[in-house]
């Protein structure tokens, strides 16, 4: 069985990291995995990316010429938005010459592959969907408008009042191609995502199944906490708070407004923040504890000392699908408090392990991690969090999901 995992990206970023992570985990229970990228950042030899300099190059400009069509939205929001229309990728040409059994698609965006192109694959497909985009018509988070479920158009993402705008060209382009593909699997990798699929007008005929990423439990792991926060120049006599994301004040949906007022909201007190992800702002906004800005991380060895190191996470996004903080976190054996929406709740059993807040309100995100600091059963919820990774997601288990999920697939075949 030779399956070929095809990612934009393979290390930078949630969902290639979750499909790396996951082409690593295939190889290691002996299956032929191989994986394609448009710009590989790596210097793994299992991961097949530009062959010669010149279309490097051109690879790293495909995302800003796909976004073109986006000039014409004035008002649009600074999140991604990607219509999908840039030609000549040598992606189909790749595939082709690699000949696998099926394609898991996960996060093609940044002018990879063309809509019409996806439908050119000649073998069965299983698509993860790391977001909404692939039922989408071009955002990557809807932002609640729920027009995925019937036709998309006055798109609030692209700032639009019209109803046949982009959003509504993209959302038709994939209405006309999708039917096209003749053996197509969704996989949602939470609850929620594999939901919203089953949901949308593009996918509710398909085949949508739950799978979750797989994370390496051996490298995620609890390690003495003492010896961590040396390592980051942490004293022993703080509490620490840590948040972070991808560009994590910049990008409104990771929820840091949120958690500012969830700061200034706390009864506790000797607590300090720690954020990755994002560099220290020019414009420092105040806040009644300490904030250590460590930048971007660029190494899981980091992240796994970051996560010792501190005593509870915080992920207050807005819209969350799987989120790799929450499950590295808890694989560390520290608590995480988050909103009770999305795939959160896949991992995070409320007061057991950490904390679901009542969505979106600040007052309840702080009395969560007031409540976890001051647990008198703290090392339980540690100990419970590590646990609930071990037993629903390391990456042996989720494995054999998805070798049956392939098997299933091709047999079907």
């Amino acid at each position: 069985m030779k399956i070929l995992i095809v990612s934009t990206l393979d290390i930078k970023g949630g969902a290639a990291k979750a499909a790396y992570r996951l082409h690593h985990t295939l190889l290691k229970a002996g299956i032929d995995s191989h994986m394609l990228v448009q710009n590989k950042l790596s210097d793994d030899h299992t991961v097949i990316g530009p062959a010669s300099k010149l279309e490097m190059m051109i690879n790293i400009a495909r995302p800003t010429l796909d976004r073109i069509p986006l000039l014409f939205y004035k008002q649009r929001k600074n999140v991604e938005f990607y219509p999908a229309f840039l030609p000549f990728s040598r992606i189909l040409k790749k595939i082709e010459q690699i000949n696998p059994d099926m394609v898991h698609l996960h996060w093609i965006n940044g002018g990879m592959l063309r809509i019409e192109d996806i439908a050119k694959i000649k073998v069965p497909v299983v698509w993860s969907l790391h977001d909404m985009w692939p039922f989408t018509g071009g955002c990557h988070y809807d932002e609640n408008c729920g027009l995925y479920e019937s036709n998309c158009g006055t798109c609030k993402v692209l700032g639009s009042n019209k109803e046949e705008d982009l959003s509504r060209k993209v959302f038709n382009r994939k209405l006309k191609t999708f039917p096209l593909l003749g053996n197509l699997t969704i996989v949602g990798l939470s609850r929620w995502m594999a939901d919203c699929a089953k949901r949308s007008i593009l996918f509710r005929e398909n085949n949508v199944v739950h799978l979750p990423n797989p994370i390496n439990t051996n490298r995620f792991k609890i390690l003495d906490k003492t010896v961590s926060r040396e390592l980051w120049n942490l004293s022993n006599d703080k509490r620490f708070i840590l948040f972070g994301a991808v560009d994590a004040l910049d990008d409104p949906r990771k929820g840091f407004n949120e958690l500012s007022n969830a700061l200034n909201q706390m009864t506790i007190n000797n607590v300090e923040l720690v954020v990755f992800g994002s560099s220290k702002p020019e414009n420092i906004q105040e806040f009644r504890c300490k904030i250590h800005y460590l930048g971007h991380l660029h190494d899981e060895e980091s992240l796994v000392t970051l996560y010792n190191a501190v005593d509870i996470m915080i992920v207050p996004s807005i819209q969350e699908n799987l989120s790799n903080a929450i499950m590295e976190s808890m694989a560390c054996g520290t608590p995480v408090v988050a909103f009770d929406i999305g795939g959160n709740g896949d991992m995070i059993d409320h007061k057991e392990n950490g904390y679901l807040a009542t969505p979106f309100e600040s007052k309840d995100l702080a009395r969560g991690i007031d409540l976890v600091l001051e647990d008198e059963e703290y090392d339980q919820l540690c100990k419970n969090a590590r646990e609930k990774i071990l037993k629903e997601f390391d990456s042996k288990i989720v494995s054999n999901k998805y070798v049956a999920l392939y098997e299933s697939v091709l047999n079907e075949k």
